[in-house]
C-alpha cells in the first residue's frame, strides 16, 4: 500500500466523549505509522492543549493547531514551522467592545503564548482558570500578532456578537463558532483553514493527493475533508460534514469509530 497521510481532528474524532484517546484508537494509530504512514493531528486547539495528546500517541509528525495557522514540530524547533497571523489590533479593538458585543473572556494565542482578559471557571480546557501579570491580555503584554482568538460569548447574544465582528473585521479574520455545547468563537486569520494545514503536510513529505486520508466530524473540518483525497466523516458529525464525506465511519468517537475504520481501511488488523 502507498504510504498515507492521515490528519486527524481529536474533539469528536479522535477523542471520546471524555475527551481521551481509548487504547483501541492508540493501538490502531501506533500500528498505523509503524506501517509507514505518517499520522498527523490538525486540530482547531491550541498548542497548550494538545500536545498531550501528540504526546501520548509518541508521534514524531508535524502537528497542525488553530485550524491550520500554526504547523510545527512539538519539542523541537524545526525550519519548515509555520505561524499565520493577524493584526494585534483587532484584539486590542475587540476587547475594547467587549461588553456591547457581549463576550464574557477573550483569548489570543500563538504557538507560544496564551493571554486571557480575566480568569475563567466556567471551561478549563480552553481558557485559563488563573491568570499571572504577564498572562492578562493587554497592550503590555499581547507584543506579538496572534494566531488565533478564542471568546466565550452570551449564548443569547452569539448570532449579534458574529454579526458584529464579521462587519468590522471581516476583511482580515474568519470567524468560526465553536461546534460544541459552549458558545465559544474562534477567529483565525483570513483564509486559512485546516485544508491549508494539509495541503503544507502533503507538500511537505511529497504525498499525493489522492494518498490523504482526513477524519472529522464539524464545521472546521470541512475544507479539510473536501481537500483530502478520502474524506472520512465520523458517524456523529454534523449532517453538512457527511454530505462532503467520500465515507462516514460506521461506529462514533465514543465507540472507537476513527479506530474500527482504519484498521479495516489500512487492513492493520
Amino acid at each position: 500500500m502507498e504510504q498515507k497521510l492521515i490528519a486527524i481532528d481529536l474533539d469528536g474524532t479522535t477523542l471520546n466523549e471524555n475527551s481521551q484517546i481509548t487504547p483501541k484508537t492508540k493501538e490502531v494509530l501506533t500500528k498505523a505509522t509503524a506501517a509507514g504512514h505518517i499520522v498527523s493531528i490538525v486540530t482547531g486547539r491550541p498548542n497548550r492543549i494538545s500536545e498531550n495528546y501528540y504526546d501520548f500517541l509518541g508521534l514524531k509528525s508535524p502537528m497542525i493547531n488553530f485550524n491550520g495557522a500554526v504547523g510545527h514540530i512539538p519539542h523541537q524547533t524545526w525550519d519548515k514551522e509555520y505561524a499565520l497571523t493577524f493584526n494585534r489590533d483587532i484584539a486590542f479593538e475587540i476587547l475594547a467592545a467587549k461588553e456591547q458585543l457581549g463576550i464574557k473572556v477573550v483569548a489570543a494565542e500563538g504557538k507560544n503564548m496564551a493571554l486571557a482578559d480575566v480568569p475563567n471557571t466556567v471551561i478549563d480546557d480552553f481558557f485559563p482558570v488563573t491568570l499571572k501579570a504577564n498572562e492578562v491580555l493587554n497592550k503590555i503584554n499581547l507584543q506579538e500578532n496572534p494566531s488565533a482568538m478564542t471568546m466565550l460569548v452570551d449564548k443569547l447574544q452569539l448570532p449579534k456578537t458574529v454579526s458584529a465582528l464579521e462587519e468590522n473585521f471581516g476583511d482580515k479574520i474568519n470567524v468560526g463558532v465553536w461546534g460544541g455545547p459552549n458558545p465559544i468563537l474562534e477567529l483565525s486569520p483570513k483564509g486559512v483553514n485546516k485544508a491549508h494545514g494539509v495541503k503544507f503536510l502533503a507538500d511537505t513529505f511529497k504525498i499525493d493527493r489522492k494518498n490523504i486520508l482526513a477524519f472529522g466530524d464539524e464545521h472546521n473540518d470541512a475544507e479539510m475533508i473536501d481537500y483530502a483525497g478520502w474524506g472520512v466523516v465520523m458517524q456523529n458529525g454534523t449532517d453538512k460534514l457527511k454530505a462532503l464525506a467520500n465515507d462516514i465511519t460506521p461506529l462514533t468517537n465514543k465507540e472507537d469509530g476513527l479506530a474500527h475504520y482504519l484498521e479495516e481501511y489500512l487492513k492493520l488488523a
